[in-house]
């Protein structure tokens, strides 16, 4: 036989590939592998360390094991309760396994070294400069890398041992692990090293700028927090309790489930971080409170469904009425348009009479029959504006306008809406009421009526 070849058992080893230069412990519970490293302490020591392709796999064929692997040394061997071995290995040289002999009790196989090529010069130096670098740069992102690792990398003199331990100490699949042990040359190892290292080092750097995201976005929430239990202890000092903080957070429970548009529900919650930095025994927190409390009793989406059965509508207004037959029949006219037509804009009717000949009383029956609420607003003696576009909410008890205050009180946002006695209103220096009128009936204006108030 010649000096670099040699016959030795062989362990199969599953999710690992052991290096040269590499001390290594390893788990071994299957026969075959207890029985090579018996027969190993019995001559030697040494034992061929051989990579399976597929790590699921419980009993290997020679097929199954990579043909290039590790001749290491047995440095201690230590047999556990439960039948497996602990044995810690010492990796010598690379080898390369020739051919299987015949065995039952375990693999037995006939290797030969692996010789690296060694170069030197410019490009090696540059090589070894640029692994030694990126890999320290690894080693601060990861924090898995002991000192004494860094340490030694750091004069090497032996490119191919440089290689094996950079390598050993990366967290790269398998296959690459195995591709770099089988690589000729220690510049082609060294070249697919720096490409392994770039791509980690990547890998690390996201999810630094992750963890940074993370931690910044929890830090802030901590912070809102404990700034939060330190404004409730301060004002339990100051005796203003944790009432009003309860009562302020069901306020913001209560807007979230109303279904204000956009603007509304902007406005609302302004008003509410200001609620929360005020004194509540303040002047300008109950103007806030009030105004809150106007948004949250408006109807924003709260309807009511239209009946629009023409023959109910009519039994409904016989049954109230006696007579006034033209004026049943342009309702019903107008209710079988409205039936026909799904989206009728402006939908206004005017009634002319004196006194007491049944005008209220037909607005009354006109929402019995079609189901919906109805609401009467009197304009009599109404001479300021605001009294219909409301009050600005810089004035002591302001308060919407009585447009406002009658959809509250219907609590819809389509109920029967009678203007009585709009002949009756007056103007003075305060304003004209029936200019602002305009824009409530205008059906080209009144989609965008604002009330000053709200």
């Amino acid at each position: 036989m010649e000096d670099n070849k040699r016959i030795l058992p062989l362990l199969p080893l599953r999710d690992i590939v052991v290096f040269p230069h590499m001390v290594v412990p390893l788990f071994i519970g299957r026969d075959k592998s207890i029985a090579a490293l018996d027969a190993a302490l019995s001559h030697d020591r040494l034992i061929f360390l051989g990579a399976q392709r597929d790590a699921s796999t419980n009993d290997p064929e020679e097929d199954d094991i990579y043909r290039i692997g590790t001749v290491a040394h047995i440095v201690q061997i230590l047999k556990l309760p439960d039948g497996t071995v602990k044995v810690l290995v010492d990796g010598r040289f690379r080898a390369r396994l020739l051919h299987f002999l015949p065995n039952d009790r375990y693999f037995q196989v006939s290797v030969e070294e692996f010789p690296i090529e060694q170069f030197e010069g410019a490009t090696t130096e540059a090589l070894v400069r640029n692994v030694v670098s990126s890999f320290e740069n690894y080693a601060k992102l990861s924090k898995k890398i002991p000192s004494e690792v860094l340490m030694q990398l750091g004069s090497p003199d032996d490119p191919a041992k440089l290689a094996d331990t950079v390598a050993a100490h990366l967290p790269i699949k398998l296959s690459d692990k195995q591709e770099i042990l089988e690589l000729p040359s220690a510049r082609e190892q060294m070249e697919k090293l720096l490409a392994l290292l770039a791509a980690e080092i990547e890998i690390l750097e996201i999810e630094k700028k992750i963890r940074g995201r993370v931690k910044k976005q929890m830090e802030k929430t901590q912070r809102e927090f404990y700034l939060n239990e330190q404004m409730r202890a301060i004002q339990k000092e100051l005796g203003q309790g944790d009432e009003g903080r309860t009562e302020l957070d069901e306020l913001e429970e209560k807007i979230k489930k109303k279904k204000m548009n956009k603007e509304a529900q902007q406005k609302a919650d302004k008003e509410i971080k200001k609620l929360r930095l005020m004194s509540p025994m303040s002047a300008e927190a109950t103007v806030s409170r009030n105004y809150i409390d106007w948004l949250l009793s408006i109807p924003w989406q709260e309807r009511t469904e239209d009946k629009l059965d023409i023959e109910a509508a009519e039994k409904v207004l016989n049954e109230d009425h006696y007579g006034l037959e033209k004026v049943k029949e342009r309702i019903l006219e107008y209710l079988a348009v409205r039936k026909l037509v799904t989206k009728l804009k402006g939908p206004i009717l005017c009634f002319v009479g004196p006194p007491g000949v049944g005008k209220t009383s037909l607005a009354k029956s006109i929402a019995r029959a079609t189901g919906r609420k109805f609401v009467r607003m009197s304009l009599g003696g109404v001479r300021d504006e605001a009294e219909v576009r409301g009050h600005r909410r810089t004035y002591i008890g302001a308060l919407p306008g009585k447009i406002m205050q009658q959809m509250k009180k219907a609590g819809t946002i389509n109920p029967v809406f009678l203007l009585d006695e709009v002949d009756k209103m007056s103007m003075d220096f305060r304003g004209d009421p029936s200019s602002a009128l305009l824009e409530v009936l205008d059906p080209e204006q009144n989609n965008t009526f604002n009330d000053h108030y709200l």
